[in-house]
């Protein structure tokens, strides 16, 4: 997540790469019309697979929903890192999110506002912010002054080597896939969730969160919107840039992290944890993404695959300025008894990405997909590797 270049051409650096001169993106017809619907994911249990015929317009109805989940929610009696990691619970909650979202091309969009599913949404949101509450490690006792130092203190790199230092050094063109299939859940819709809390801002702290939306989607410009830019990415890699595409090869570690952004968008009263969330986003995004960058030169692409990375690296370095002085700083200073709200966020983005980064390592190192069923992607291309 990025301001916009004010310049055609910069030039970007990463560990063991040569500097490259990344220019604006070669010109490519972008898609014409409205942006395909995503299709309706195959059920991974009970809830997910009632979700789905609903929406399908089957025998099952949104009350059966209803109860079923506030059911499979007792029953189970989850530990907070178990709702995490249930494939059932959070592949229903994206579902349920998704119809306040881009839906599923029209069919369903009485299904926004139906009381028993928005009743269902409530059951497995409140769950899960129960859980996210438990793992998430949040600061007490900060003043609102001091918002901005503690969010450095918590974004700071510890300097354990990661997943994006794997992704720089040596990452396979197939793992490189994989990290974008993960990420194309969120970032096919970048910045959406977030973008719900500016009604809900005011003065200083709204302008300074449209100025980094604003730059999210390509400062009016499409082709550089960075939702845009990580399509471009994926055709690089040889794999659909179709919204919502890899669902159903995706799990709970990659999905709880679009739910619980959709859980603070949606919900107004979480609107201080939004405010975090992005603040930790920009904040947690430039070096990693040199590294991404610097990954994809070393197997050989060019700066029209890389810029979607290279976009991040200089301007987040300006932006996590706004983010932590105007943006969760000056949210604090409007709204002092909220300040807990904005470490909270925050440190819900931090945990969820090392959940979601521990799962791709843990399964690489293995000799594993870290996809579910650990075999080829379908629509795969075998010519995603660059020519030498």
């Amino acid at each position: 997540m990025t301001t916009t270049d004010q310049t055609s051409d910069r030039t970007v650096t990463g560990p063991g790469a040569a500097t490259t001169t990344t220019a604006p993106p070669r010109a490519v017809p972008l898609h014409a019309g409205p942006p395909a619907p995503v299709g309706v994911p195959t059920g991974r249990g009970p809830v997910s697979g009632a979700v789905r015929d609903v929406l399908l317009g089957g025998g099952t109805s949104p009350a059966d929903v209803r109860d079923l989940a506030a059911t499979e929610v007792r029953r189970r009696d989850l530990g907070a890192d178990e709702l995490l990691r249930d494939d059932d619970l959070q592949l229903a909650l994206w579902m349920l999110q998704e119809l306040s979202f881009r839906a599923y091309g029209g069919a369903a969009d009485h299904l926004e506002w139906d009381l028993d599913l928005v009743a269902a949404r409530q059951v497995l949101e409140r769950a899960l912010e129960e859980a996210l509450r438990q793992v998430a490690e949040v600061p007490v006792g900060v003043a609102p002054a001091d918002v901005p130092e503690v969010l450095f203190a918590m974004t700071a790199e510890d300097g354990t080597p990661g997943l994006s230092h794997h992704l720089a050094r040596r990452a396979t063109v197939a793992e490189f896939r994989e990290l974008m299939v993960h990420r194309s859940v969120y970032h096919l819709k970048e910045a959406d969730p977030h973008t719900w809390a500016i009604p809900r801002l005011a003065g200083t702290v709204k302008a300074a969160m449209v100025e980094i939306q604003a730059d999210e989607y390509g400062g009016g410009r499409a082709e550089r919107m960075h939702a845009a830019l990580f399509a471009r990415t994926m055709r690089a890699l040889g794999l659909s840039d179709t919204y919502g595409r890899y669902l159903d090869d995706v799990p709970a570690t990659t999905l709880v992290g679009s739910t619980a952004m959709g859980l603070f968008g949606l919900n107004r009263r979480l609107v201080g944890a939004v405010v975090g969330h992005l603040a930790a986003f920009e904040m947690t995004s430039s070096l990693p993404n040199r590294r991404y960058g610097a990954g994809m030169r070393r197997l050989g692409h060019d700066a029209d695959a890389t810029w979607f990375f290279d976009e991040h690296v200089e301007a987040d370095a300006v932006h996590e300025q706004v983010a932590a002085h105007d943006l969760a700083g000056g949210f604090a200073r409007q709204h002092p008894h909220r300040t807990d709200e904005v470490l909270f966020g925050a440190a819900v983005g931090l945990a969820l990405d090392e959940v979601a980064g521990a799962h791709l390592l843990g399964s690489w190192q293995a000799g594993q997909s870290s996809l579910l069923g650990g075999g080829p992607l379908a629509g795969s291309s075998a010519a995603a590797a660059p020519a030498a």
